[in-house]
């Protein structure tokens, strides 16, 4: 199984983002821990970041994995264009967040992707990531 892991916007400034929320890693540490994690379950991973909504559209309906691990940040909250290209891509999508979004601003209590994700993990920092993997192996 091949997974593909989607970062959106300000995601490439972990490390650098309030710990309490995002955790202490960078996003080359996450991504380290998450593929290494990922290989202990025969998952092969390839990671995708990127800070515009186009971009994260053309590699959601556009790549050769057989599922998608995204945390589309800020976008979660409001980008219809991404939840429309979740929805069409064809395969299964997990909504992940480090942080507790259900216990923080009232903004981000609010997901546009929930409705079209096959599951959603959040408040675990790179145990979201982690839950998706398992998620994605186990309901293949």
């Amino acid at each position: 199984m091949k997974i593909l892991i989607v970062n959106g916007p300000n995601l490439h400034m972990l490390g650098k983002r309030k710990a309490e929320h995002y955790g202490s890693l960078t996003l080359a540490q996450l991504e380290k821990q998450v593929a290494d994690y990922a290989a202990k379950n025969d998952v092969e991973t390839e990671f995708f970041q990127s800070n515009c909504e186009g971009r994260l559209i053309d590699v959601i309906t556009d790549n050769d994995a057989d599922a998608i691990v995204l945390n589309a940040g800020a976008y979660t909250h409001y980008s219809y264009a991404i939840a429309d290209a979740v929805e069409c891509c064809g395969k299964p999508v997990v909504e992940v967040h480090l942080s507790d979004v259900e216990n923080r601003e009232d903004f981000r209590k609010k997901s546009v992707l929930t409705p079209v994700c096959a599951a959603r993990f959040y408040g675990k920092k790179q145990g979201s990531y982690f839950d998706a993997i398992d998620w994605l192996t186990e309901n293949k």
